[in-house]
């Protein structure tokens, strides 16, 4: 079979250099497709099932959040396992699936399947799926560089601002907010005035939503005019949380100011971001769409970032923590590099040794050629351009010549027996 391929080969020649040319050209606009990233995903096709249940021991969130997440998540098609995680006030289920699955359809299963368990959680818990990324999707960090602004604006900013104008860039699946404080209204009650005036936390919970909501009425018409009736009782201020009235006493009512204390101030944090030793900031971290081209969305985050900052606070810019694209741009250089420097000395090597540059011109056409059919199968498995696919391309590059040396020497040699063959026959025939 190889003969007659070889045969066929030696025949056809034309026929097998518009071929390999073919090739050639899908392999350079396979190249120019193939995504491009620094680390290699290797990460397991997960969905991600985040809980909120802020004030709950990590036990009671086991018991009444977790356990009933994971017992109900079993049985999913195509489904490895089900890992649980609880901590305080927080739940995490990862649920694991098998290599082939196409995580948008994961997605939706789980989600078909949360939606039958919301009703057993307790009430106010609603689980959601985490971002449609991977463990390696954080590929820009930022900060908000605000010296003459509190951490609590600065993250206002990011939540209201900043982080809607990069969630909408291409590729993007999330921007995760980080530092700073979360503004919200707190109020502080003083138990020995509840004792004082007989009342319990809930009543007071009670009183401060039912006086924080909007609701609507009906239309009705009054001389050939229409008019809409609605309620507006949204808080807009301390002073009016401070006057809401929790119970009427002898006529006189009992307001949230006589039990508490109300203030503008942050929510509780776990942790600080402090950047070089010189101060707490804000920021956010991009995360990747899963299967998507980590150069081209890094580009696109910095494009949008120029636009953004024309909006920001004066004196407010962005400041870049951490970006995978100089990570990205300096690994693909330097196998890039390698790759051509290999090149050449694999064709120098090739040309001294068998010192024909027609049979070192043939072995040396089939690494360019074979590199950029290599990049065909690279995006027909989904496989990135990244240090291990690269370094390996570069690691063949010597088994690639290996054939086509082998081969050369052998038709030399047998080439040359015939020649010197045929050179005896002639002299013998000149002799007679």
């Amino acid at each position: 079979m190889v003969h007659k391929i070889i045969e066929w080969s030696m025949r056809n020649r034309f026929i097998v250099l518009i071929l390999s040319a073919g090739l050639f050209v899908w392999g350079v606009f396979s190249v120019q497709k193939n995504p491009i990233d620094a680390i290699p995903d290797l990460s397991e096709n997960q969905v991600i099932v985040f809980t909120e249940w802020m004030g709950r021991s990590p036990q009671l969130i086991e018991d009444q959040v977790t356990y009933p997440l994971v017992t109900n998540l079993q049985g999913i098609p195509k489904i490895k396992y089900v890992r649980g995680s609880s901590m305080f006030g927080m739940s995490f289920i990862y649920v694991i699936f098998e290599d082939d699955v196409d995580v948008y359809w994961a997605r939706e299963r789980v989600m078909e399947r949360i939606s039958t368990i919301s009703k057993t959680l307790p009430e106010g818990v609603a689980p959601q799926l985490g971002p449609d990324g991977t463990g390696v999707g954080h590929v820009l960090w930022y900060t908000l560089d605000a010296p003459n602004m509190d951490l609590g604006e600065q993250r206002a900013i990011q939540d209201w601002y900043v982080k809607f104008a990069l969630q909408n860039v291409p590729g993007v699946s999330e921007i995760a907010s980080f530092g700073g404080f979360q503004k919200q209204y707190q109020i502080n009650i003083d138990p020995n005035k509840l004792l004082y005036y007989k009342l319990s936390v809930p009543q007071v919970i009670a009183a401060v939503r039912s006086n924080n909501n909007e609701s609507g009425g009906r239309k009705f018409e009054m001389s050939d005019m229409g008019y809409i009736i609605k309620t507006s009782g949204y808080l807009k201020s301390l002073e009016e949380i401070s006057n809401i009235p929790v119970k009427n006493q002898n006529g006189t009512p009992i307001k949230i100011s006589d039990l508490a204390t109300v203030q503008m101030t942050g929510e509780t944090r776990l942790g600080i971001f402090d950047q070089d030793g010189e101060g707490e900031r804000a920021g956010g971290i991009v995360v990747m769409r899963y299967g998507e081209n980590a150069a081209e969305v890094i580009d696109r985050v910095k494009a949008k970032m120029v636009e953004v900052s024309k909006g920001l606070p004066k004196g407010v810019k962005f400041d870049i923590v951490y970006d995978r694209g100089e990570l990205i741009k300096e690994s693909i250089d330097s196998i890039k590099n390698t790759l051509i420097e290999e090149m050449i000395v694999v064709s120098l090597i090739v040309f001294v040794f068998l010192f024909h540059w027609r049979s070192a011109l043939s072995i040396i056409i089939q690494i360019p050629i074979t590199i950029a059919a290599s990049f065909i199968l690279l995006n027909a498995f989904g496989i990135s351009s990244n240090i291990m696919s690269l370094t390996g391309i570069a690691l063949a590059i010597g088994v690639i010549v290996d054939n086509g040396i082998i081969m050369s020497e052998n038709a030399y040699k047998h080439l040359s027996e015939r020649y010197e063959l045929w050179e005896k026959d002639q002299n013998k025939t000149t002799t007679s």
